[in-house]
């Protein structure tokens, strides 16, 4: 079973550190058990406290966590946070199924031109990637 699952980088997500916003928007890498790996455009000290909003749908999802470390890579930041409260952590698994869901359905129209609803893309996508999704 994979620990990480690879994410659509188009789905939009922010970050806060008290009153600063990243003013280029980040990209959520990926998902683990207990946090997530998102690239930023500046350094984020470890310790730092961020509240990440994922706006998928509507109301978008907010989670705050805790920095754990924060490494350059070429011209970005890879920036490793993690939630304490168990909760937090599954409906961040739920908002990155929505994102694949979601990515599904827009491939679906652009690749071949098949307009899905929301539930139909869902049932595809579980039905096709379910069983390789992370627990």
């Amino acid at each position: 079973m994979r620990k990480f699952i690879r994410h659509p980088i188009d789905i939009p997500i922010e970050y806060s550190i008290g009153d600063s916003v990243d003013s280029v928007p980040p990209h959520l890498q990926n998902i683990s058990e207990g946090g997530l790996c998102i690239t930023t455009h500046q350094a984020v000290a470890a310790g730092s406290i961020i509240c990440i909003k994922i706006g998928i749908k509507q109301p978008p999802f907010e989670a705050e966590g805790t920095v754990m470390w924060c490494h350059k890579k070429d011209d970005y930041y890879e920036t490793g946070v993690k939630f304490d409260d168990d909760s937090v952590e599954y409906a961040v698994r739920m908002v990155e199924q929505v994102c694949h869901i979601e990515q599904y359905k827009n491939d679906a129209l652009l690749k071949e031109g098949r307009a899905l609803s929301s539930e139909q893309a869902a049932k595809e996508w579980v039905k096709q990637n379910a069983e390789d999704f992370p627990r």
